[in-house]
């Protein structure tokens, strides 16, 4: 049991390693001023995932709305996670067009659409993605493995590869959205 506890930790500390990459510094350092400029403008952002990546949406969405490190004004973000609203139009429409219709209600040109799948190949992110383009918002898409489906239409993509489940990819976004929120509260607040 020992041997397999460390063989986890070393793919977790692998999947942390993964945010040293380039193109990862790179991706954080994008996102973190796209970010930044759409709430100078008074813009917001839209966050949608399933499963455990909505969960992560949820947490982003909070850092943003409640506070992180430091205690400075809201900024304006949604996860789009309202049971109601997820039930209804999976009911009414199906699955693929929960996170449409969610960016059709609040999304403004301006806004951003988050995207969090290990996968990217969930029908309604890439609906999501899609839709949010159609309107004119931005697009940021969090990904795993091979990138899937939504591999390359994101205007800004992130692709954590190398591992067979979602816990690691999970795990390296979720390092990676806090460390995009470390950034944008020091541009904006100098913090």
């Amino acid at each position: 049991m020992r041997a397999e506890i460390l063989s986890a930790v070393e793919d977790g500390v692998r999947a942390i390693e993964h945010l040293k990459d380039p193109q990862s510094l790179d991706f954080i350092e994008r996102a973190s001023q796209l970010i930044a400029s759409c709430f100078e403008e008074r813009c917001k952002l839209l966050i949608a995932g399933n499963g455990g990546s909505l969960c992560d949406a949820m947490h982003f969405a909070e850092e943003l709305t409640g506070v992180f490190r430091a205690k400075r004004r809201a900024l304006p973000a949604i996860a789009l996670s309202c049971p109601g609203h997820l039930t209804c139009t999976a009911n009414d429409l199906g699955f693929e067009d929960v996170f449409a219709r969610g960016v059709e209600a609040y999304g403004q040109r301006g806004d951003i659409f988050v995207a969090l799948t290990t996968s990217g190949n969930s029908a309604n992110l890439l609906q999501g993605v899609r839709c949010a383009k159609e309107k004119g918002l931005q697009t940021i898409a969090f990904l795993g493995k091979t990138g899937g489906k939504l591999k390359g239409i994101a205007d800004l993509e992130w692709i954590v590869p190398g591992f067979p489940y979602s816990d690691r990819i999970q795990e390296a976004h979720m390092t990676a959205i806090h460390i995009i929120i470390q950034m944008v509260e020091r541009r904006l607040f100098h913090a």
